[in-house]
Formats: structure tokens, C-alpha cells, sequence
């Protein structure tokens, strides 16, 4: 059984399990921070996934499909949050990617199933702006702001034994996770064996991340770099 909700732009699908119980969600586009900030109508915003849970009704369970190259650091905190706070039990897969804003969005997960070709990227947030030398400083303590937010997400995520440093070097450093590496790092990561294919996933943000691979750079517009803050 199938049932969508209605979006300013385009609607989210969401697929009942046939014990109808629970739900399968997916996010396939990138992460945005309201409704006009929206490219295509597979990017996702705070207000797409309180929508969608009101909708779900009581089901005990949801699944949510993650292949993201990231997006707004802020709208991707809200969902996060939005996400925890939903009482049924959640299952993320990574289908191919969650880079920068959609890594926070899976850390929502009770389970995190990851196939060893999928990828998890961390990373610090940037900006682009303009302005005197105040307004710099602004903006570099607004980052700072935005970054501890970040890492207090992770942190809430760590493995047993891993310290805070050493994530936060690795968010500095701009670090790309395979599944065996993410689960070394955080918590109720499951990794799954089997030899796939990882998904295509397109992407306005990959420009702006200096360790992505090369075939997943794409042109970036300039309407895209006047975002005051990208995850």
C-alpha cells in the first residue's frame, strides 16, 4: 500500500509494509532548509519530513533510504531531530551516499545498515559571503556555532571508545567512511556484505567539498554559492 503527502514542490511517496505497521521513507535528493530553497522535487526540507510524519499514522516501524550528497547544515539538523523524536522504531539504509547534512539525518537511526560499497562523508560547514572584516568575523563565529551543533550530533552517535578529538579532526579533515569505518566510529552501524552496486547519486553540493571522488564532482551554479551556510 502506497499513500503520498503533498508538497509546495512535488509529494513524498511512503510505502506501507503489508503488516501495515510500518513504513518505508526515501530521500534521494539533496537536503535544503525550506520549501523555496528547493531545486528539483526529490529535495527534502525540515517542513517535508514533519509533514510526512504526521501522515504515518501508528506504524511501529520506518525504514528510511538515504543516498544524499548532503545540503543545508541546519535543515539537516532538523531532521535529524524530527526523526529521533518519532516513537517507531527507525531503520536507515544507505543506499549509496550520505555526505555532509544527510550523514547528520542518518545518525537518526536505531540501525544504520550500510552495504560495504555504501559511503558515509563528515565534514566541517562552509560559507560563502560578503563584507567588511567584521562581517567576516561574523560569519567564521557563525560557522564555529553551526559546527558545534554538528559535532554534538556525532558525539551523541560515538562508538564505545572512540573520544570526541578524534571525530572532531576527522569532521576538520573532510573524512570519507566506508561501512567498516563508520562502525568503527558510531554506534549501531550494520554492515552489509553483499556485492552491489552503489547508487547514482547527483548532487549540487559536490563542488564544494574538497575530498570527494572524482566522478562525483558536478557543476555547481552560482545561485548555489550565494547559501549562507552548506553541509
Amino acid at each position: 500500500m502506497q499513500k503520498q503527502v503533498k508538497l509546495k514542490n512535488g509529494t513524498i511517496t511512503f510505502k506501507a509494509q503489508d503488516n501495515s505497521d510500518s513504513a518505508e521513507l526515501t530521500f534521494y535528493g539533496d537536503i535544503c532548509m525550506d520549501v523555496y530553497s528547493k531545486w528539483s522535487n526529490t529535495d527534502r526540507c525540515p517542513v517535508d519530513v514533519a509533514n510526512l510524519l504526521s501522515n504515518l499514522d501508528n506504524y511501529k516501524s520506518v525504514n528510511i533510504h538515504i543516498n544524499s550528497g548532503g545540503g543545508d547544515a541546519f535543515g539537516g539538523i532538523a531532521i535529524y531531530n524530527l526523526l529521533k523524536s518519532y516513537a517507531g522504531h527507525k531503520t536507515v539504509y544507505i543506499d549509496g551516499l550520505a555526505a555532509s547534512a544527510a550523514s547528520i539525518i542518518a545518525m537518526a537511526g536505531d540501525k544504520i545498515v550500510m552495504p560495504t560499497s555504501a559511503q558515509l562523508m563528515i565534514h566541517s560547514p562552509s560559507a560563502c559571503g560578503y563584507g567588511n572584516a567584521d562581517d567576516m568575523r561574523k560569519l567564521a563565529e557563525a560557522l564555529d556555532n553551526c559546527e558545534e551543533s554538528i559535532l554534538n550530533v556525532y558525539y551523541e552517535n560515538l562508538a564505545a571508545g572512540v573520544n570526541k578529538e578524534t571525530i572532531a579532526e576527522m569532521v576538520a579533515a573532510e573524512t570519507w567512511l566506508t561501512a567498516d569505518k563508520a562502525q568503527q566510529y558510531f554506534k549501531n552501524i550494520e554492515v552489509e556484505r553483499r556485492n552491489i552496486s552503489p547508487q547514482n547519486c547527483g548532487s549540487q553540493f559536490y563542488n564544494f567539498y574538497k575530498n570527494a571522488p572524482t566522478q562525483a564532482k558536478d557543476d555547481v551554479t552560482e545561485e548555489l554559492k550565494k547559501l549562507l551556510i552548506i553541509y
